[in-house]
């Protein structure tokens, strides 16, 4: 089988892709695989963001791989530390090697006739052309070079910096400057505290808020058991209650919405500062986990704002001026830098597009069996993080 006609295609080399690529080296060993990445680097999202604080929103200890403990002290761990997780895992499996950088995927066409997949990829401006049996495709579910930019009137006329988080410059400083991060969702409460520690001032602008609960960065409980049974069965025993804590405070919420509502704002009250309004700032008008719980490690949002540092404002913009934003309520907001924490732009399946003998696949018209397959997409399997 030549290195063009092969078992598996995986299409991204972030960490669903590196496992996938660990997981057919362990179970199949006699198996033909290539990944197709189009960027430089392996890692995907954990590679690709830059701004201060990136972190996972989720414990590691249920994010990793199943074959690979985490075994860092920091269950909500750094991007930099992921990355190095990830790395790791594919140089343990020799999965480095199979990976083809600088391939952007654009097409994939099945032929019934010839079981077999057939893909197209762009490298240094030309057409390559593969084979395999199977297809998988890892390629998240955002577009990686261009970040959701909604419509904020007026943002022409600021006359400070405006950064995307997805588009971090490495030479921004923002020391002793006054900082707008306008969003209220994971990635706005990653930056508002790491950019306090630095900037005179960050303050968090939102529509509406968010449920936001604080989380030890090291779980405790992993911690200690570490000493008792070892730093893999720890691992184990941490992944079991983590994800069986996840479950409940999901049913919970879904059950008893009110209780879960009233208990997270009591936490709430008791993180933030005596008086502060936690009605207006930290209650969203929907139910617990209608949308997704915020966690915010050590509660550092909530001590950036005990320390001044920082501080949340819950109003509608109604236009860019020279020096900041002025607010539907008639307040306005200087600032030097505005973050746009607005989001992502979706992209499903890598933005490939795909054909089976001959006719189109139309996403609306297929069904998805267990979030990982299409009807009458043979052959092929995905990921969603």
């Amino acid at each position: 089988m030549s290195n063009t006609d092969l078992d598996v295609l995986i299409v991204g080399a972030g960490i669903s892709g590196i496992g996938a690529a660990a997981h057919l080296t362990r179970s199949h060993p006699g198996k033909t695989y290539a990944i197709l990445e189009a960027r430089d680097a392996i890692g995907g999202t954990w590679d690709l963001f830059r701004y201060p604080g990136i972190r996972s929103d989720s414990d590691l200890h249920t994010f990793c791989y199943a074959f690979k403990p985490w075994l860092e002290d920091k269950a909500i761990a750094d991007a930099a530390s992921i990355l190095d997780y990830v790395r790791e895992a594919a140089s343990d499996h020799g999965v480095t090697q199979h990976i083809r950088f600088g391939h952007a995927v654009r097409e994939a066409s099945w032929s019934t006739p010839d079981a077999r997949w057939t893909v197209v990829a762009e490298h240094d401006g030309e057409r390559v052309e593969l084979t395999a049996r199977w297809l998988f495709c890892a390629g998240g579910y955002y577009r990686y070079d261009r970040g959701h930019e909604p419509a904020l009137p007026g943002i022409d006329r600021f006359g400070g910096e405006v950064v995307h988080p997805q588009h971090w410059p490495e030479d921004l400083d923002y020391t002793g400057r006054r900082v707008v991060v306008v969003g209220s969702g994971a990635t706005a409460m990653t930056i508002v505290p790491a950019m306090a520690e630095r900037a005179e001032h960050v303050t968090m602008l939102q529509r509406t808020p968010t449920y936001v609960l604080p989380a030890p960065a090291v779980d405790p409980l992993a911690d200690r058991l570490k000493k008792w049974l070892g730093p893999e069965r720890a691992h184990r025993v941490a992944r079991r209650k983590n994800i069986l804590l996840a479950r409940a405070v999901y049913r919970g919420s879904q059950r008893w919405p009110d209780r879960v509502r009233r208990l997270i704002r009591a936490i709430n009250v008791r993180a933030l500062p005596e008086g502060y309004d936690v009605d207006t700032h930290f209650n969203p008008p929907y139910n617990p986990w209608d949308q997704r719980l915020c966690l915010v490690p050590d509660g550092d949002l909530f001590r950036a704002i005990h320390q001044g540092t920082a501080s949340v404002v819950t109003d509608r913009i109604a236009t860019f001026t020279e020096t900041g934003i002025e607010l539907e309520s008639g307040a306005r907001l200087d600032a030097d830098i505005v973050i746009t924490a607005t989001g992502l732009q979706l992209l499903p399946l890598a933005g490939v597009t795909y054909s089976v003998d001959g006719r189109p696949v139309v996403l609306r018209d297929t069904i998805t069996y267990k979030g990982m397959m299409l009807t009458g997409v043979p052959n092929f399997v995905y990921a969603v993080g």
